[in-house]
């Protein structure tokens, strides 16, 4: 979609493109509401600030749509297809690092209470275990804090894959 497109789609034609970027409607709605902007790097620069901060609900709604890295997402969305695409790395990965991810996730699951979250794209799968890892060390706070961070960082990659200038 062009930013030209973008800015003159209707109000419902936005909301349902930007859904799979970031399911949480205070986002959609102040991006759809910022427009038009001059630039693709306005309305990514938007992408990033907007609805600051989410609340608990907010997150937790947007991760119940995310599958655990390392798993296959379901289905044919919008949103299951950019996960399958951003986990490709993945993959390739060794058995025993698939299985240190695997491990890594139920450790994380078990502390939190909720599915590890990293914006996979363009990470090798050293890369993403490493984190995996070093947050575990996280209290609950420090980890809601990179949760938000993660979520803004796949939203803005998936806006910057959807947007031309």
């Amino acid at each position: 979609m062009f930013l030209e497109e973008f800015n003159k789609s209707t109000r419902s034609d936005i909301v349902a493109a930007l859904r799979p970027c970031l399911d949480i409607a205070r986002w959609i709605e102040e991006i759809t509401d910022a427009r038009p902007f001059s630039s693709r790097d306005d309305l990514l620069l938007r992408a990033r600030d907007a609805a600051s901060p989410f609340t608990a609900e907010e997150v937790e709604r947007a991760l119940s749509h995310h599958p655990r890295i390392g798993e296959r997402a379901e289905g044919n969305s919008s949103e299951a297809r950019l996960s399958r695409a951003e986990q490709e790395a993945l993959g390739a990965a060794p058995a025993t690092v698939m299985a240190a991810i695997l491990e890594g996730n139920r450790n994380y699951e078990e502390k939190f209470g909720q599915v590890f979250l990293i914006r996979a794209a363009g990470r090798s799968k050293e890369d993403i275990l490493d984190a995996l890892q070093a947050r575990l060390s996280n209290t609950p706070d420090q980890e809601q804090s990179v949760i938000q961070q993660q979520l803004r960082e796949i939203a803005v990659h998936r806006l910057e894959g959807m947007i031309n200038e």
